[in-house]
């Protein structure tokens, strides 16, 4: 039998240093875009030695996969439709149902500065459905969590979250859950844990 250690990266270190000119155009693009700026919850997005955090040094691996990825995330993040409470609030909900610590501690500071409900925080963390927010919030946090444990919502489900956040928004759940599920999986496969970095 074969054993893993979580605590084991599985990738080089990626640093400045070591990249080629693909990879640090991709590097530069990251560091410079709308994450280079603005916050990025509990968790740098550069480590001291230059190395990106979380999910974007494998990105570097394969930059045009790497660039696509990180520019859908951007999008996500910066030009989505929904409120920033339901954004964050969705994440949370795909990092609890992932146990993705990373993408967690990156976005529970920003699900609170953005007004979601302190006790919907703890809820969504205990794995439960949160009731407390914004009708916003709540609908897309159903639509979430109803997405991962059974991959679809019933009729009625649907209709009643597309009545509060538009057919719009549940396209942009579901693009979100995909997103985070994607990046989750990523950092567990990886063992991308970043309290090395920062």
């Amino acid at each position: 039998m074969t054993t893993s250690s979580r605590d084991q990266p599985r990738l080089p270190p990626l640093t400045p240093d070591v990249l080629d000119d693909e990879q640090r155009a991709l590097y530069d693009r990251i560091t410079g875009g709308p994450r280079g700026v603005a916050p990025q919850g509990g968790v740098p997005l550069v480590g001291p030695d230059g190395q990106l955090s979380g999910p974007f040094g494998p990105m570097l691996l394969n930059p045009p996969i790497g660039d696509a990825l990180q520019e859908l995330g951007a999008t996500l993040r910066y030009r989505g439709r929904l409120p920033d409470s339901a954004r964050e609030l969705v994440i949370l909900c795909v990092a609890a149902h992932h146990g993705s610590d990373v993408e967690w501690r990156v976005h529970e500071p920003l699900a609170l500065a953005a007004g979601v409900d302190p006790a919907d925080v703890e809820t969504v963390r205990a794995g439960g459905t949160p009731t407390r927010g914004a009708p916003a919030d709540v609908a897309a946090a159903r639509t979430a969590l109803a997405l991962m444990t059974h991959g679809d919502l019933e009729d009625d489900e649907f209709t009643a979250v597309r009545e509060v956040i538009g057919p719009g928004g549940v396209f942009e759940v579901t693009a979100l859950v995909g997103y985070y599920t994607l990046l989750s999986l990523q950092l567990r496969l990886f063992r991308r844990d970043t309290r090395d970095l920062g």
